[in-house]
């Protein structure tokens, strides 16, 4: 039986960023397929009657400790807030769709993860994003302009729309196959599935 791990993310979550990190190296493991599907988080929520961790003052405050904490879990460098958060990241997710079409999406999202939460950078400053563009052999402004387009806007909606409808109400989302797995935490449970589609 083939392996495919579908990813749900949105450049502005935290959490979304730890998975990302692991990834590659996951899909390498297990020989499955991984695919990136950026949406727009906020969406996401409204749609499903749920709300981020920063809606709670008291979760908020824990949330950066334990992103850290995973963080140092991953070997990874210090998880920083960059001075916009909590913020959209509409323009960069449509960005990931443009470099998917040319199969550039996993080294552009994780360039902007760490320009977002190693650098404290904007992530909706043009001149950010071009750098990632850059970093992966994109062209900075066909990139963004595809990104503006009607045709962007839409597929990034029904990204959102594909996740509610097959189950999802926050980010990361992780389909092994059909089954689902919601959150960094369950990393270990989404290879031990994969692992085990590829055993039937």
């Amino acid at each position: 039986m083939s392996r495919t791990l579908d990813f749900y993310f949105d450049l502005m979550s935290p959490y979304s960023y730890l998975a990302a990190t692991q990834l590659p190296a996951l899909g390498t493991r297990t020989g499955a397929t991984v695919r990136w599907l950026p949406l727009y988080l906020p969406g996401l929520l409204k749609a499903t009657g749920n709300s981020g961790p920063t809606a709670v003052a008291a979760k908020a405050m824990y949330v950066y400790k334990d992103v850290n904490d995973w963080a140092q879990h991953y070997g990874l460098p210090e998880v920083t807030l960059p001075p916009t958060f909590p913020f959209v990241a509409a323009s960069a997710d449509r960005c990931a769709l443009v470099a998917d079409e040319v199969g550039q999406c996993a080294a552009f999202t994780l360039a902007m993860y760490r320009r977002i939460w190693h650098q404290q950078q904007d992530a909706n400053d043009p001149a950010v994003i071009s750098s990632a563009c850059l970093e992966v052999g994109l062209d900075p402004a066909a990139t963004l302009a595809r990104a503006g387009t009607d045709e962007l806007k839409a597929k990034l909606r029904a990204n959102t729309a594909a996740a509610v409808e097959r189950g999802a109400y926050g980010v990361p989302t992780f389909y092994a196959n059909d089954e689902m797995f919601v959150g960094n935490d369950r990393l270990q449970f989404v290879e031990r599935a994969l692992v085990r589609a590829g055993a039937t």
